[in-house]
């Protein structure tokens, strides 16, 4: 959709790292945003050469004339300085680091988020993730207002789309992308207007509350302890990444695409079985996993026929 004069008006600057903020920057600038500033994290080295790396948003933005600040620390009063002098009327944050209270409460119309969850849901750093992980039918992206609590503040809009059986993070993440930076023109349209009304957050009394906070290696490592399904859902949400991994012949072994299987299992959870030439299941409490792609310790990532091909079985 493209904004009308009024919204187009609205000074905006923009904050965001990764790829998934770039979706959002993109959708801006074709409704006729006014961004006059983008916020966005320092380069870093990386790779062999450790060269010094723009993020996605930075890349973006210098390929489209924007005005970039890299802070390392977003309380710097050269920062705060050059900040102000943008003159925002608004602040967009996508998928960027926690914002001081004096950073989002600068602007006049505050600073408002775009989450990947249908908030109260989900609140915290890896919403994608925890909702696959979960075995969610529907997850959704939310634009709020920024208040001191993450995550907590309130609603102005938002959209729901399905998660289908065999997702991944990975897919998901890619229409996610794409439903928030509408849903986020949207947004800036009916500030503009005045037509939003803010609506706290409140959890029915009928739901759990989930959260998602960060993803560390001991979330990714797998318990075969548990049913076939719920080892599924984990190598879903963890894929592409960072990758659900367990132990095979002593070496570190990432699934990044599986089959849970009803076959009652022969071996104890844990352990596998295989033919050495189109197949390599592993043990649950109720079923078999049937691994499909994999990366074994020191290999490329490959598919699971191709890995038999090539390994030897003690």
């Amino acid at each position: 959709m493209m904004l009308n004069e009024q919204a187009k008006s609205l000074r905006i600057v923009f904050m965001g790292t990764p790829e998934f903020a770039v979706a959002s920057l993109h959708a801006l600038i074709q409704a006729g945003s006014t961004v006059v500033g983008v916020i966005t994290a320092p380069d870093k080295p990386a790779g062999r050469g450790m060269e010094l790396q723009q993020s996605a948003v930075k890349k973006y933005a210098v390929e489209h004339q924007l005005p970039v600040l890299q802070p390392e620390k977003l309380r710097d009063p050269g920062f705060l300085e050059a900040l102000r002098h943008l003159k925002a009327d608004l602040q967009i944050c996508v998928a960027f680091r926690m914002l001081p209270e004096i950073v989002w409460n600068m602007p006049p119309m505050g600073t408002i988020n775009l989450h990947g969850s249908l908030l109260p849901q989900y609140r915290g750093a890896a919403p994608i993730n925890w909702a696959v992980i979960n075995g969610e039918k529907e997850t959704g992206v939310t634009t709020f207002k920024l208040q001191h609590e993450i995550d907590t503040g309130n609603i102005l809009l938002q959209d729901r789309f399905p998660i289908g059986a065999e997702d991944t993070a990975g897919t998901v993440h890619d229409v996610m992308k794409e439903v928030g930076a509408q849903l986020l023109v949207k947004t800036v349209q009916g500030l503009a207007n005045g037509t939003l009304t803010e609506t706290p957050q409140q959890v029915p009394a009928t739901e759990i509350l989930h959260h998602a906070p960060k993803i560390f290696t001991e979330t990714c490592q797998i318990n075969f302890n548990q049913p076939a399904t719920a080892v599924h859902n984990l190598v879903r949400g963890l894929s592409p990444y960072p990758g659900a991994f367990t132990f095979f012949n002593g070496k570190k072994l990432k699934v990044f695409s599986a089959t849970p299987k009803g076959e009652t299992p022969t071996v104890p959870p844990g352990e596998y079985i295989t033919d050495a030439k189109t197949y390599l299941s592993f043990a649950c409490t109720d079923g078999l996993l049937d691994v499909k792609e994999i990366q074994l310790e020191g290999k490329k990532r490959m598919k699971i026929t191709d890995f038999l091909r090539g390994y030897q079985f003690k």
